[in-house]
């Protein structure tokens, strides 16, 4: 039984990050993908393994080589999970816009009446 990894683990590594950042616009073979990169083919290899076991990573063999395609589409796990705090940060940007505007209608109130600045006529 294969195991399904979680999106978020896949993600939280930079490497597997910058993997996907070079599939989003194309398919590259390993041994291209492994040219990006400071680290083995086989470090290259456990990466594509994981991005391929939650879904955000296709392999298509193609004779010898083996062609990684993404699939951004998954990456809807990770908006969703962000969009369920939108109403938490929109009620707390909203809070800080009313603060703001008691906080400059507090100063018109305080300004002087007298538009000559301490200046005696």
């Amino acid at each position: 039984m294969e195991t399904r990894r979680d999106v978020f683990q896949a993600i939280a590594d930079p490497t597997r990050r910058a993997i996907l950042g070079l599939l989003a616009t194309q398919s590259l073979t390993l041994n291209a993908l492994a040219e990006n990169f400071e680290v083995s083919r086989p470090a290259i290899s456990k990466h594509v393994k994981i991005l391929s076991e939650c879904g955000l990573i296709e392999i298509d063999p193609n004779g010898r080589e083996r062609y990684c395609r993404a699939r951004m589409d998954k990456l809807s796990e990770v908006s969703d999970w962000v969009n369920q705090y939108s109403k938490f940060w929109e009620s707390q940007l909203d809070a800080l816009d009313l603060y703001l505007q008691q906080l400059q209608n507090r100063e018109h109130k305080t300004e002087p009446k007298n538009k000559n600045h301490g200046k005696t006529i």
